[in-house]
């Protein structure tokens, strides 16, 4: 098995996901007491949550090149960013390695182009809703559009992830409010949802809502151990 590189910590709360969807899936497919090979960089996620609120980019890229290549100096052989919002560095991050880079939207339009979704929602950070590299990279590379909440939703969800989610405090009222956020998306013609924060599933379950949704953790997490096999 190839040895997976995970630059984590953004927050460590879904990064402790990965982990555990990582070595679980690779006990379930190798059975008795196999597990994954990783390396793992975690970030003091306050300095990055800072550059972002900032909109300090350039620094934020140099810590994500800096972890990517002393991920690969210590022998991972792929990177996988544990975060959608950080994969707005992600071209220049695998640009500075030799290794690939396993792309969070490439696993989710794989997953959503096995389905009949044509018009998926997608709950992130403001950052990941707002700017153009993670909806460009859908729709550019995989000729999927996506649709985002209006402004003030877009402001709910973002502030529960980050002010509730990233702190592991998980709310019911929270879960509704996503709730009422995706029934109005189903009224504006969504016929899926994508939790694009790898911290969403932390609050949200396929049960929890009507319409199919695709986990970006857990697709994430199964493409590196594709990869990785």
């Amino acid at each position: 098995m190839k040895t997976i590189g995970l630059i984590g910590g953004m927050s460590w709360e879904s990064t402790i996901v990965y982990y555990q969807l990582l070595n679980r899936i690779t006990r379930e497919h190798s059975g008795g007491l196999h597990s994954a090979e990783l390396l793992l960089w975690s970030f003091d996620f306050a300095e990055i949550e800072a550059l972002q609120a900032n909109n300090d980019w350039q620094a934020a890229t140099q810590r994500m090149i800096d972890a990517a290549h002393r991920l690969e100096k210590g022998g991972a052989q792929c990177i996988v960013i544990c975060t959608n919002t950080m994969h707005k560095m992600a071209a220049e991050v695998e640009a500075a390695v030799s290794i690939p880079l396993i792309h969070i939207a490439d696993a989710t339009a794989t997953a959503i182009q096995a389905t009949s979704v044509s018009k998926p929602l997608l709950l992130a950070t403001r950052y990941t809703m707002e700017q153009t590299f993670y909806k460009g990279h859908l729709q550019d590379k995989h000729n999927i559009n996506v649709i985002t909440p209006n402004e003030a939703d877009r402001n709910l969800v973002h502030d529960i992830i980050y002010n509730e989610l990233c702190q592991g405090i998980i709310k019911p009222e929270s879960r509704s409010k996503y709730q009422a956020v995706v029934a109005r998306g189903i009224a504006n013609g969504a016929d899926g949802v994508i939790f694009g924060c790898t911290e969403v599933s932390l609050l949200l379950s396929p049960k929890d809502v009507p319409i199919p949704s695709f986990d970006t953790t857990e697709l994430h997490a199964r493409a590196a151990l594709a990869f990785a096999q």
